[in-house]
């Protein structure tokens, strides 16, 4: 039974209804919130933590409860309230509150819970903290709701659900731990799977995804590492020799008839009233998949409708602190981007990187890749972009195996960059390959093809280049 419950309905959980939601512990729950009032806590009398709400989410997109959730999942039609409950495993009674939470939101709104076993409408009886059994700890300003352990160095979150997405909650809990110099720690069972943008944000020690395999343990679910808890953190089981040694299930064959294209692009334009942003990766989008985007928001799951506006009005006010925002795609065609737009001492720059899967049968159109760059030079102030493919899940999560990583097949050089490093230079890298010529004659642009995706001596080429184009 997992920890994670949630209430997917057709109307707002307003006052009234989250009022009788959280009856479902009895009327002697002590309820707090925290994050500026945007995570409601339920808490024994005594204070100890038992259930985390996250302020209900109007999602208006009909699959990103699939996406996140599994495709036999009853969803109400878009737009819907997506209301999740987080249960504490410190208590055991926590888990069936957040199921009858949950599940009294359903039955007064209409819609429907995740997992639906979780769902019921009874009064949980919690632990009486009074008679000393349970000691309770005040909750300090600042602290994370729901973190299940918490050390001098690390912060651990157990979570079991089909997909693990970079909600809001969870956002804040990579943030807060970062800023107080901590590890994060995700652990998981071997069956789950991380969304995309979620294993951007884990990039990089000293955060983790640890697995739990009935078969060895823990492991890592990125570099396969066999884990232990040691000294207040998961941290790999060395061989006597002072090695590593990797899981067998992390080894298993993974999705080799399926593949991703990767597309990432950096624009730049100077800072203007009238600017506004998302087109690039809109127009990329558009170019490899015949639509635009469906939806972009700041965290999983993607909420909001594709709007270039409501998102130019949130970068500026966010300015000038950088914006970091999500954007997926059409079901039917798996798709999903980050996009962080930065105000520099220029003018505005734009990063976004999109990826898209195809199954066996399908073709990634590497054929298209250079008109883009052609139409993002023209239109879109192109410095840079850089194209890759490799073998991995179509539908762009990331499984608890070895996925071989990316393989370059084109490198674009904008004309700023081409202006930058003299265009003698940059088109007579000391390579076989010749760069195509893009823009004008008097503005020139230059684009390098490194191959079809299925040679990993790409990679050594476009480090040579780069190594080339650095050297001007």
């Amino acid at each position: 039974m997992t920890k994670d419950v949630i209430a997917l309905t057709p109307q707002m959980p307003d006052t009234w209804a989250l009022l009788a939601a959280l009856y479902a512990g009895g009327p002697d729950l002590d309820v707090g919130t925290a994050h500026d009032g945007a995570v409601i806590q339920l808490r024994t009398p005594a204070g100890r933590p038992l259930v985390s709400v996250e302020a209900p989410l109007l999602v208006h997109l009909p699959g990103e409860a699939q996406r996140l959730l599994g495709s036999d999942v009853p969803v109400p039609e878009a737009p819907f309230w997506w209301t999740e409950a987080r249960a504490s495993t410190a208590v055991p009674e926590a888990e069936p509150l957040a199921g009858s939470l949950c599940g009294r939101l359903a039955t007064l709104l209409g819609g429907t819970t995740w997992p639906p076993s979780a769902a019921t409408t009874q009064v949980i009886h919690t632990p009486d903290d009074a008679d000393g059994a349970v000691t309770a700890h005040p909750t300090p300003d600042g602290a994370l709701p729901a973190v299940d352990v918490l050390t001098d160095s690390t912060a651990v979150v157990i979570a079991d659900r089909p997909v693990i997405p970079l909600t809001a909650w969870l956002s804040d809990v990579l943030r807060a731990t970062t800023a107080a110099g901590r590890a994060l720690h995700i652990v998981t069972p071997h069956h789950a799977r991380l969304s995309l943008p979620l294993r951007t944000a884990l990039t990089g020690a000293p955060n983790r995804w640890v697995i739990q395999h009935p078969d060895c343990g823990y492991y890592d679910g990125l570099s396969g590492a066999i884990l232990r808890w040691q000294n207040g953190t998961f941290a790999p089981a060395l061989t006597t020799e002072g090695k590593a040694t990797v899981a067998t299930p992390f080894t298993q064959p993974g999705a080799n008839a399926e593949r991703q294209l990767i597309v990432s692009l950096r624009t730049h334009h100077e800072a203007d009233a009238d600017l506004v942003l998302g087109h690039p990766l809109q127009t990329a989008w558009h170019h490899l998949t015949g639509t635009p985007p469906t939806g972009w928001g700041p965290a999983e799951p993607i909420n909001l409708p594709w709007s270039t506006r409501q998102l130019t009005e949130l970068a500026r006010d966010r300015a000038p602190e950088p914006t970091h925002v999500l954007a997926v795609g059409d079901p039917d065609h798996p798709a999903i981007a980050t996009l962080r737009i930065t105000r520099t001492k220029t003018g505005i720059v734009q990063d976004a990187t999109l990826a898209l899967g195809y199954g066996e049968g399908e073709t990634p159109p590497l054929g298209t890749i250079e008109p883009l760059a052609e139409t993002l030079i023209a239109e879109h102030g192109l410095t840079t972009m850089l194209t890759s493919v490799r073998r991995a899940r179509r539908d762009l999560t990331i499984p608890p195996q070895f996925e071989a990583p990316p393989i370059p097949t084109a490198f674009t050089l904008g004309p700023s960059e081409v202006r930058d490093i003299g265009l003698t230079h940059a088109r007579r890298p000391p390579l076989k390959l010749r760069p195509t010529q893009l823009g004008t004659t008097s503005n020139p642009a230059l684009h390098y093809p490194l191959g079809d995706g299925t040679d990993a001596q790409a990679w050594t080429t476009l480090d040579q280049l780069t190594t080339h184009l650095k050297s001007a």
